[in-house]
């Protein structure tokens, strides 16, 4: 069963945090590491709380790990983008 993506016009501020997060890691194939995915997250939104985008970011494969994986330290990418 695949998780639900997360909503970006979503009252619930952790919502629009992953759904930042899975649109960021959209744009960029390759992944993200870390600090400039968080970086990244929190400049897409200054209402967003650098501790609450750490969080959420933190526990982006934990949530998602049908969607978003870690192929090394640090490197958040999504599965669909992994090869073979």
């Amino acid at each position: 069963m695949t998780s639900e993506l997360p909503d970006i016009n979503s009252s619930k501020v952790t919502e629009r945090i992953e759904a930042t997060a899975f649109q960021l890691l959209e744009e960029n194939p390759e992944g993200l590491q870390w600090t400039d995915l968080r970086k990244r997250i929190e400049a897409s939104d200054s209402s967003f709380h650098p501790k609450t985008v750490n969080g959420c970011v933190w526990k982006l494969v934990e949530k998602y790990p049908d969607r978003v994986h870690k192929p090394s330290k640090g490197l958040f990418r999504l599965l669909k983008y992994e090869s073979g």
